[in-house]
């Protein structure tokens, strides 16, 4: 879906010409005066942008800071899923790991929602990834990365968590917060799930070892969540299957992207090589 598509369904939706473009990838978002619409790439999408509108009444209702939707439910425009959301005040400021942490705790102590969360399939695009790569990528590292995707499946299933199962964020990244003038709220509820909650927490001990999150800024993450995941046994196999999932990904860009090749070799070498400290760039 490119952009001249997605203001096709913007203009169905009767959305008033001239809203700005946000951001383009498996959402096109668009600023339109108070609100913010989210026009999905495809009808696939549909029943994960209704899961995300019945996140957020459920997050309200609980009293978790987090963007709030503007209509109860998603409209199909021209097979395409439209989301349309209040719009969040300008940020005071960039998100710190810090922020995100307190978040995580409220939604770490939800109980399940009525409507049921999926489980965070963190290893299920990895085939789809591979094969969007094709022939771009050698078949020995795709053969590669099935094993280990597949070792770390049954491993990750038999994990004992030291915290209880529930309801995660599933992208527990900074980007996924903003801090307006009223402090800290979530948003991107679309990966919403339930499943370990050490999920959420391996995410940023990986952004320390791999893309470059300075050291201080984690300790002041784990000092807010008030637990460090590297303590727990199971770390080192989500943080595994997490970058397993990681390098599928970058694979997909390959054939039209040589910075996209270039990253995936890099990933791929620092997995076979067992370096754990292999900086990595975000794709």
């Amino acid at each position: 879906m490119d952009e001249a598509r997605a203001r096709d369904v913007l203009d169905a939706a009767g959305v008033e010409p001239g809203a700005a473009l946000l951001a383009l990838g498996e959402n096109a978002v668009f600023a339109a005066g108070d609100r913010v619409v989210k026009v999905g790439r495809g009808a696939e999408l549909l029943e994960r942008a209704e899961r995300e509108v019945a996140v957020a009444s459920w997050l309200e209702e609980a009293g978790v800071p987090a963007v709030r939707a503007a209509e109860p439910k998603p409209r199909l425009v021209h097979g395409h899923p439209v989301t349309v959301w209040h719009r969040l005040p300008d940020a005071v400021r960039p998100p710190e790991p810090k922020d995100l942490a307190p978040l995580l705790r409220l939604v770490h102590g939800l109980p399940e929602p009525a409507f049921g969360l999926p489980r965070r399939e963190l290893l299920g695009g990895v085939e789809r990834w591979l094969r969007l790569a094709g022939d771009a990528i050698d078949p020995a590292d795709a053969a590669y990365l099935r094993e280990r995707r597949d070792g770390f499946a049954a491993a990750a299933a038999a994990l004992t968590p030291r915290l209880t199962p529930g309801p995660i964020h599933g992208d527990a990244l900074p980007r996924n917060v903003h801090v307006g003038p009223d402090g800290p709220v979530l948003v991107d509820l679309e990966t919403f799930a339930s499943d370990l909650r050490e999920h959420d927490l391996v995410v940023l001990a990986l952004a320390r070892d791999r893309y470059g999150l300075a050291p201080a800024a984690h300790d002041a993450f784990t000092a807010a969540y008030g637990w460090d995941v590297r303590e727990w046994e199971g770390c080192a196999v989500l943080r595994g299957a997490r970058e397993t999932a990681s390098c599928a990904w970058v694979a997909q860009h390959a054939p039209t992207n040589p910075r996209a090749l270039a990253e995936f070799r890099r990933r791929v070498a620092s997995l076979r090589e067992g370096d754990p400290e292999v900086r990595w760039y975000p794709f």
